[in-house]
């Protein structure tokens, strides 16, 4: 065969071969949807909303928020367990996927294995509010006027598992004292009952009660995290104010699917490390009192199994069951 004829063959099979190979498109190349398991409108989804906002101008795709609530977050995180493992589904996972594990007997996925960590966004605190016409005026009041009377004090909640349930929980374990658990269902009628007197303090969220303390219709006197927040620097921490060792946060952390490739982990932990340094999150911090992290996948998955570990013990200590 002659070599001008065998090179035009091998050419030919070289060319055949390339147009039949599919080429893989660069990570992303479609839209990323991330679910946030809760209904829209609260915390959780405004940090996601501001999330993917920012997201997308970086990956230069359109981002996404699907909201899937139900069951105290395990519908959407089982959504997302079972979706591709391709960076296009992702989760807003927060304080309830680390308490989960604990509150029910059997979950429809395996927290740990059916997940990668892609980044800590960010951490939050409460803030322990008395009405304003209370004799209760700092942490210390609070511990000894629930000693004092240990049937008397009574704390709201909005819902069984929730960081406004659990802080109370700790802070009663970690304070030797009795507060009444009284359980609503939202922020917005614990409130309300609080101003109205019915029941005697609450640890909740900060954009729950700032405006409310800045009018004076609630009194804060702590904030539950382990350093003194920028948003609230005038008050001590739990902590600081007598019960040493106590600390609750919330936090938001972003996850994909379990065997999602390295390379788009790291991709999206890149855009989600951007993301929190644009304005809108500067703004947010405050707002929400958030302190925004952007932490690597292995800090998350650490802090994480921290998390899990600290709220299993208060639940099984206080005999917390999921309603």
């Amino acid at each position: 065969m002659p070599l001008r004829l065998l090179a035009s063959l091998l050419f030919a099979l070289a060319a055949s071969v390339l147009l039949h190979t599919p080429v893989c498109a660069a990570y992303p190349d479609h839209l990323v949807r991330i679910v946030v398991p809760f209904a829209p409108g609260g915390g959780t989804d405004v940090v996601a909303r501001t999330l993917a906002q920012e997201m997308q101008k970086d990956l230069g795709v359109t981002v996404i928020i699907e909201n899937k609530p139900g069951a105290g977050t395990i519908i959407g995180t089982q959504s997302v367990a079972a979706s591709p493992p391709d960076g296009y589904t992702l989760l807003m996972a927060t304080f309830a996927n680390a308490v989960n594990p604990s509150l029910y007997r059997k979950l429809p996925y395996d927290p740990h294995k059916d997940f990668a960590p892609v980044a800590l966004v960010a951490r939050s605190f409460n803030v322990v509010v008395v009405n304003p016409a209370s004799p209760i005026k700092s942490i210390k009041d609070l511990i000894a006027a629930a000693r004092a009377d240990p049937e008397k004090l009574s704390y709201g909640t909005y819902g069984t598992g929730t960081s406004a349930h659990l802080a109370g929980e700790l802070f009663k374990h970690m304070a030797g004292v009795n507060l009444t658990t009284v359980p609503y269902k939202g922020a917005a009628p614990a409130i309300t009952d609080l101003i109205g007197g019915q029941i005697q303090v609450m640890f909740t969220t900060v954009a729950s009660c700032a405006s409310l303390v800045e009018a004076g219709q609630l009194r804060a006197i702590g904030v539950t995290s382990a350093e003194r927040s920028p948003s609230f620097p005038q008050l001590p921490t739990v902590a600081e104010a007598g019960v040493q060792g106590y600390a609750a946060e919330s936090w938001y952390g972003l996850y994909a699917p379990a065997n999602t490739p390295p390379d788009i982990i790291d991709r999206l932990n890149k855009s989600a490390a951007r993301a929190v340094q644009a304005e809108a999150f500067k703004k947010l911090a405050v707002n929400e009192g958030l302190v925004m992290v952007a932490a690597p996948p292995a800090e998350l998955d650490r802090y994480f199994a921290g998390e899990e570990a600290r709220w299993r013990k208060v639940i099984e200590d206080a005999g917390i069951k999921a309603e």
